[in-house]
């Protein structure tokens, strides 16, 4: 089964990512895994730091010839900021050495790690818990994800996200979404977010664009930041994949896990989700038909998934993420060192990351759905897997 491993600091001079568990014979190079950085650090709202980070992945191991060899993959990740700032980001998050009497942070911003990283740890400094909390982390997650993403790509299996809300702005229904994305989701999960992507915000429909353009300016002059909630869209699965015999094994139960495990992220849904609970069950279950010896759903309100298992219907899962904690107008807080109540400090930060948080919300996806394609299928090699998930899906 492929797990990862992500390490390093937010201003440290690097990320490196371990993958395990990847079949052999994947093709995987740096420009494919880079492609998906590159749109991470895209979209309007983003901060100061976007500007000068220009993400691409180096494979130092467990690749040959641009194909995976089945053994433990590595991957490194320059942090720019290290080498920007080369007067003061060595010395205070240098590695080895007695403390050079860095500036010590004091002031938890309210919603973020901060104060709970510090009562964890016992550090006197927040320096460390903004640094490993930091949402920079995802750049290495996005990487290590994307080599699992390659290995669905060779079986037909495309992932594709856009924003569904910023703020105020937004799609008023379930119904509303279905109908700006149903022709897109006939051509894969990619053409998705390609079509996503023209967009400043990921938005699909230009009217919401604009709006939400505006409403981030608006909060940008006001100093604070804003939240909202997106949509990933899964194709090419067959019926079957996940469990309903134990809790752990069950599809969606994972699903959320992972999209949770994303910095900022507050609700995750599946299918219609929280609507589910506003209409009657004739509006929620989608009915079974059969055709040319295939079992179909009518509709998809149930997201792909039924009893923690694909039913063959495209995957659609929203989540919610919150307002970035870091604000230009600062809020209440108190300072660990003095106890004194005071206003927060700033650390460089976007005003709204929601378009970029689509993408890492792809991207950690990719891990779950193809464990559980390697759960179903097994296999050691591409071939192998390929042969055996090809065959399956004539008869789901």
């Amino acid at each position: 089964m492929i797990r990862y491993l992500t390490a390093g600091e937010s201003h440290g001079p690097e990320l490196t990512g371990i993958i395990e568990g990847m079949p052999a014979g994947v093709t995987c190079t740096s420009e494919d895994i880079s492609l998906h950085l590159a749109r991470r650090q895209e979209g309007y709202g983003r901060g100061g730091r976007m500007a000068f980070e220009k993400d691409k992945v180096e494979i130092k191991a467990g690749v040959r010839f641009s194909k995976t060899m089945g053994g433990p993959i590595s991957l490194h990740l320059a942090n720019r900021a290290w080498l920007k700032d080369a007067d003061n980001w060595p010395v205070t998050m240098a590695v080895e050495g007695s403390d050079p009497g860095a500036e010590k942070i004091t002031l938890p911003r309210p919603g973020h790690a901060d104060l709970v990283g510090v009562q964890k740890y016992g550090f006197d400094d927040i320096r460390p818990v903004i640094e490993r909390s930091s949402a920079r982390e995802t750049a290495m997650r996005v990487a290590c994800c994307g080599v699992a993403r390659q290995l669905l790509k060779e079986l037909g299996v495309e992932i594709g996200g856009h924003v569904i809300r910023i703020g105020e702005n937004g799609y008023q229904s379930w119904d509303e979404i279905r109908q700006q994305t149903e022709d897109l989701i006939q051509h894969g999960g990619e053409s998705l977010y390609r079509e996503a992507d023209k967009s400043e915000v990921r938005c699909l429909n230009e009217e919401l664009t604009a709006n939400m353009v505006d409403e981030i300016k608006k909060r940008r002059k006001q100093g604070s930041s804003l939240g909202g909630v997106y949509e990933i869209v899964v194709t090419g699965l067959p019926a079957g994949l996940g469990s309903y015999v134990h809790w752990d094994r069950k599809l969606d139960g994972q699903i959320a896990q992972a999209i949770m495990s994303i910095q900022a992220m507050k609700g995750v849904q599946i299918g219609l989700g929280f609507e589910a609970g506003a209409r009657p069950g004739h509006e929620v279950h989608d009915a079974i038909t059969k055709e040319n010896g295939y079992f179909r759903r009518e509709s998809n309100r149930a997201g792909g998934l039924e009893g923690g298992v694909t039913t063959g219907m495209p995957l659609i899962v929203q989540g919610i993420m919150k307002p970035i904690p870091t604000m230009l107008d600062p809020i209440g807080t108190v300072d660990i060192a003095s106890g004194e109540t005071t206003k927060t400090r700033y650390e460089r930060s976007d005003v709204c990351a929601l378009p970029r948080a689509v993408v890492v919300a792809e991207s950690v996806l990719a891990p779950v759905i193809a464990n559980a394609i390697l759960d179903k299928f097994g296999g050691d090699s591409l071939s192998e897997i390929k042969n055996r998930f090809e065959e399956a899906k004539k008869y789901l």
